[in-house]
């Protein structure tokens, strides 16, 4: 048991590392690819090399789902790779990066309600101070950039798409739980992917998707490969494995690593500077995160 839940928090964290990293590819990619066809074209690219996966390493029951599943999988799909690219980017269309992120941030408490609403999880006291822990320290390491909170009718918007944005998240961890009950992590993760990606394309298609493609160069198709593979089907396949060994609220508590792993990728490539005040958030996320998923003792 011990070392599965290692595996499943090596699992989460990996995924937050490249969670955030995608951050800075995606500030990058998106000032040359409008934000449906890059999402498009990041999962589908993901979604196809999961099912190359599953067809070379899966089982024939890894392979088929039954048809009673798939309304299932088909909402996980449109939950987290439809609704979940499209409000996110939009929000920071409207937002800055730094609110956005404080927005985002809300995952493990919205999980938290959402799986007591469901009856599938209770928090122990500990958790709950670490799940607002793991917040408080991610508005420390943001403050000293000013989170901007003056604003109009388009700030309350991006707020609001932003927080869209969250719920997914949560009742995506939520949802899920009961497709493992009948598959795995990998084939939840692939039908998830390729269906979403699916129902994204024919706003995509609109939006211009084909006419970006000639116009890519060498340094955004790197990117877009990048988002591809690492933060599109590893980061997401380990996100859905880690659910399977951890509940809701303690996988979702690592994704409060994301801004801040973006936010020491930019002071490496960027030459941005850190400063003592983001060191205290980063370790306020890091104890949050410990405490959350901290074994309990017989």
């Amino acid at each position: 048991m011990i070392p599965q839940r290692l595996a499943a928090n090596a699992g989460a964290f990996v995924a937050a590392v490249l969670f955030g990293s995608s951050v800075v590819a995606v500030r990058v990619a998106v000032q040359e690819v409008p934000p449906l066809s890059l999402a498009i074209l990041r999962f589908g690219q993901g979604g196809l090399l999961l099912v190359f996966l599953l067809l070379l390493v899966g089982t024939r029951d890894q392979l088929r789902v039954k048809w009673h599943d798939l309304p299932l999988l088909i909402l996980l799909g449109a939950i987290f790779f439809t609704v979940f690219p499209v409000t996110f980017n939009a929000s920071l269309r409207l937002i800055e990066a730094s609110r956005g992120a404080l927005v985002l941030a809300t995952i493990p408490l919205w999980s938290a309600l959402l799986a007591r609403a469901a009856r599938s999880e209770r928090l122990a006291p500990r958790q709950v101070v670490g799940v607002f822990l793991s917040l408080v320290g991610v508005g420390l390491a943001l403050a000293e950039r000013g989170l901007g909170w003056q604003g109009g009718l388009g700030t309350l918007a991006g707020d609001g798409l932003m927080l869209v944005t969250a719920l997914c998240g949560a009742a995506y961890g939520i949802l899920a739980q009961r497709a493992f009950a009948r598959y795995n992590a990998l084939t939840v993760t692939t039908y998830a992917m390729v269906l979403g990606t699916l129902l994204l394309l024919p706003a995509a298609l609109v939006e211009g998707l084909v006419g970006v493609l000639p116009q890519l160069d060498r340094q955004t198709v790197a990117l877009l490969v990048f988002l591809g593979v690492f933060g599109g089907a590893l980061g997401f396949f380990l996100w859905t494995f880690a659910l399977t060994r951890l509940t809701p609220t303690q996988v979702a508590v690592y994704i409060n690593l994301n801004p801040l792993v973006a936010m020491v990728l930019a002071a490496v490539l960027l030459a941005e500077r850190l400063t003592i005040l983001f060191a205290a958030g980063f370790g306020a996320v890091l104890l949050g995160v410990l405490l959350v998923n901290w074994p309990k003792q017989n």
